[in-house]
Formats: C-alpha cells, sequence, structure tokens
C-alpha cells in the first residue's frame, strides 16, 4: 500500500475530530444552588479537545440544552441535540424496517414467539414471514440493545480556539433547593446564635459534588425548561467526604453571596442534608413590644367605630450586628429564625419565630418574632373633623383636613415593668398635633411613642392627628 502523502493525513485528522465521541459524564462536578429551586452545574470532563470542531455525546440525566454553555472562552457551543430514554413507542418508530421477536401469550398460560418486521408504528402495520400484514401489535416486542436509549443523552459541537486537555461545561437547571434556619438562644442580654443551611434535592442528582450556595434575589426570566429526571432513584443523600461544620467560605459575587460548603456531596432525590453556615457566635440583643399604628398609610383617614379595639403587641428582636466582629462581618442570607429561651428547669422552649431578610453586614438583624402574652392593647378613636381647605393654586381640586384623636391603654400582667411602643406612619402631609407623651420621630413619615407600664398595671397614651389629602 503506498504512503499516505501529508495533505491527505491532515485531511483525516480534520474528518477524526469531527466524528462524535460517547463520554460518560464523569470528572468533577460543580453545583451552584438557589433557595429557588435553580441549580448551575458545572462539569469537567477528561475529554481532550481537538482544535477545532469537536461532536461529543454525553449521558446526563438534567440537562436543559437552551441554557448550556462552555465557561471557557476559546471553546463556543455551535449545537446540542437533547434525547431522552428510549420508550416503547420510541423503539418501536427507531426497528421501522427491521424484523423483531413477539412474545405472544396463550390462552392454556403458555406463551410462544412469532417474528414480525415493523413496517411502520403509526398507525401499527407488521409484515409476518408469510408475507401477511397485522395491523397490531402481534406479541410484545423484544428490541435488540442497540435500539434502546437507557439514560438522556445530549449530542454537543463545540468549536475549540486551541485544543484543550479537558472539557468543561455548564448549564441551568432546577430539581434542588436550600434554606437558612437561624437558632437562637436568649439568655439575659446576650443571645447564642447559630445557623446551617438545608439542601434538599427533589430530583436532581449528582455524584461527589464540590457544592456552593448561592443567597440573593435573582430575577426569573425564563421559565423553568421540561427537564428529564430519572425517577426511579434511591431517594437517598449520601455523604462522600462530609462537610466540615466549622462554617462554609463566603464571598460576594455580583450582587449575590456564595457560601462554599467543606468537602464534596453525592446528592440524590430525598434525605436533606444539613451543614453550618458560621460557628456559634455570643451577641447583645434588645426586645421590643410594639403597638402597630391606626393611621392607613395612604388615602383617605376615615372615621373609626366609638368602642375601643382590642390591637396586637408584637414582639419584635434585634440582634446587634457591629462591623468589626466576626457576626457582624458576615452577611447572613434570608431564612427562618428561631428565638428559643430556657425555663425554670433550664429546658429551651421556642418563643418566637420569623422569616429574615438578605442582611448585609453591618446591619442589625430585626425581626417580628410574635404577639405578647401578658401585654395587651386597647384603641379607641375619641374625635374625628374633616375641613375642607382652599386649592394651593387655580385650577388645582380642593383640599381636605382631617383632625382625629386616639386613645390607647395599655394592660401589663407581667410581674416586672415594661415599655410599650406605639408607632404611627403615614405617607404625604400629617403631623401629631397633641400628645399626652412626647413624640419621637423616627423619620420623615413615622412617629414613635415609648410608655412605660409599671408591673401588674396599666397605662395610657392620648394623641391627635392632622392629615391633609
Amino acid at each position: 500500500m503506498a504512503a499516505m502523502t501529508f495533505p491527505v493525513a491532515r485531511r483525516m485528522l480534520h474528518v477524526l475530530a469531527g466524528l462524535a465521541v460517547a463520554v460518560p459524564l464523569a470528572g468533577q462536578t460543580s453545583l451552584s444552588i438557589y433557595s429557588d429551586g435553580r441549580v448551575v452545574v458545572r462539569r469537567t470532563l477528561a475529554q481532550a479537545l481537538e482544535k477545532g470542531r469537536n461532536t461529543l455525546t454525553l449521558r446526563v440525566e438534567d440537562l436543559d440544552p437552551a441554557t448550556l454553555f462552555s465557561p471557557d472562552t476559546g471553546v463556543a457551543l455551535l449545537s446540542a441535540i437533547a434525547r431522552t430514554p428510549t420508550d416503547r413507542d420510541g423503539a418501536l418508530r427507531r426497528a421501522a424496517g427491521q424484523t423483531l421477536a413477539f412474545v405472544r401469550r396463550r390462552e392454556d398460560g403458555r406463551s410462544d414467539t412469532v417474528r414480525a418486521t415493523v413496517v411502520r408504528a403509526s398507525p401499527p402495520q407488521y409484515r409476518l414471514s408469510d408475507g401477511r400484514f397485522v395491523l397490531s401489535e402481534p406479541g410484545e416486542p423484544m428490541f435488540p440493545a442497540e435500539l434502546v436509549r437507557t439514560a438522556p443523552e445530549a449530542t454537543v459541537v463545540l468549536e475549540a480556539a486551541r485544543a484543550r486537555p479537558r472539557t468543561e461545561l455548564a448549564w441551568l437547571t432546577r430539581g434542588a433547593s436550600w434554606e437558612a434556619v437561624y437558632q437562637v438562644i436568649l439568655t439575659g442580654v446576650r443571645c447564642q446564635v447559630s445557623g446551617a443551611a438545608t439542601i434538599t434535592s427533589q430530583s436532581l442528582a449528582a455524584d461527589s459534588a464540590e457544592v456552593q450556595l448561592v443567597a440573593g434575589s435573582i430575577g426569573r426570566a425564563r421559565g423553568p425548561a421540561p427537564v428529564v429526571f430519572e425517577t426511579a432513584r434511591a431517594e437517598r443523600m449520601v455523604i462522600g467526604s462530609p462537610p466540615v461544620l466549622a462554617g462554609a467560605a463566603e464571598e460576594a459575587v455580583g450582587e449575590t453571596h456564595v457560601y462554599q460548603l467543606s468537602g464534596r456531596l453525592s446528592i440524590e432525590p430525598g434525605a436533606p442534608v444539613t451543614t453550618a453556615l458560621f460557628p456559634r457566635a455570643a451577641v447583645l440583643y434588645t426586645q421590643e413590644l410594639s403597638v402597630p399604628g391606626a393611621l392607613p398609610w395612604r388615602g383617605f383617614l376615615g372615621q373609626s367605630a366609638a368602642e375601643p379595639n382590642r390591637v396586637p403587641v408584637q414582639v419584635w428582636y434585634t440582634l446587634k450586628r457591629p462591623r468589626g466582629t466576626p457576626f457582624g462581618d458576615r452577611p447572613l442570607p434570608g431564612g427562618t429564625l428561631q428565638l428559643y429561651q430556657a425555663d425554670s428547669a433550664g429546658r429551651v422552649q421556642l418563643v418566637g419565630e420569623a422569616r429574615s431578610d438578605h442582611t448585609a453586614p453591618g446591619r442589625d438583624l430585626r425581626v417580628q418574632s410574635g404577639e405578647a402574652f401578658d401585654v395587651t392593647a386597647e384603641r379607641v378613636q375619641t374625635d374625628y373633623n374633616q375641613e375642607q381647605l382652599a386649592p394651593p393654586r387655580r385650577g388645582l381640586p380642593p383640599r381636605q383636613r382631617v383632625t382625629a384623636a386616639y386613645r390607647v391603654t395599655i394592660t401589663n400582667a407581667k410581674p416586672e415593668a415594661v415599655t410599650v411602643d406605639v408607632r404611627e406612619a403615614r405617607y404625604g402631609v400629617w403631623q401629631i398635633v397633641e400628645s399626652s407623651l412626647p413624640a419621637e420621630k423616627l423619620s420623615a413619615t413615622e412617629v414613635r411613642f415609648r410608655i412605660p407600664v409599671a408591673a401588674s398595671g396599666a397605662a395610657m397614651l392620648t394623641y391627635t392627628v392632622q392629615a391633609e389629602s
């Protein structure tokens, strides 16, 4: 045989580089899990890339081809085709023109086999060995292995600017989420705070993956695509290398915060796994009792009923997070805050629970945990008046001024004295024109009255509001 010339050999190399290579999706896996169920999947495969066009067939469970890309800036995605595992109808369609064996059940309970050629699957047409046609399946078909795809596959065409020792791919999928829960044990003027993240997989599976948890408000412009998952997996989560519970490494990326978990996780649907977000911290806290105001934030200030109205006394806790402290310098992802306090026997009891928003470093964490049991409040509107005002200038509608007076009575059944805040907030032009206690202006739209109430006693606040609309 004559030796192959160099130009021919070079053309053969280009052809071979473009041939499809079947790649099981092994290699390194990295997952970024968002609390809303989205997951960024990054896979680094041992498959090398030649310069130019490369075609890979990947066996992957959770690929949304619309979001597939290469994080390697020297590699471009040209096309991707995702195929689901083969079902019965799909196998019959692929078998068109082939002769299959069909198992038939007889009336005596025995079975036999008949061979027929699949002419078409829909409508069903099968040709027997004697040339006759059967317009329904002659039995249960038995398929050769090459007609059955046992797992989802994706055929991916990549263009590499230069040769690469490995292949890097990333895509956005869904099927796993996480939540943060904080436990706060109240002890005197300080509290002990611990926080943990719990990952729950609904349908996503990954073996020995590096995991990051992403906290932040990420917009969604595209609805979730129908992703194929293998739902017959055992519902368990196995920890490969257990995450170290000393805390997760954290960094800011864009307008989010990313928490890198230690170790690697093998994730399968079910059996959530929990890991600490930071070491337990001892911080100062304050408790406030607050009565919400009677004024609407916008619109007309109307007349209320004459009889007293029971209003809740809200319980608020503020955890101090000054800069320069480990707890204060740490961004806290939004989650659930559970507050505990020990009873006389030393048993911790749940005394409050609240949702917390994302909290930036240096900002105090303030939440409403519930309502007071032994401190109650009643409010009644004691006076109401409306008057018309001239328009501020010609061509504008007339204004209206409303003057309303209120009385708030606080009753304290506790054996110790308490202080209760009454807060009023309203948008626009309004003012407190008279009050039995000083009105503290918190902002352009909110004022606060601080009412001391003796142990097993009661206290009263009266105030008059004037608002224009």
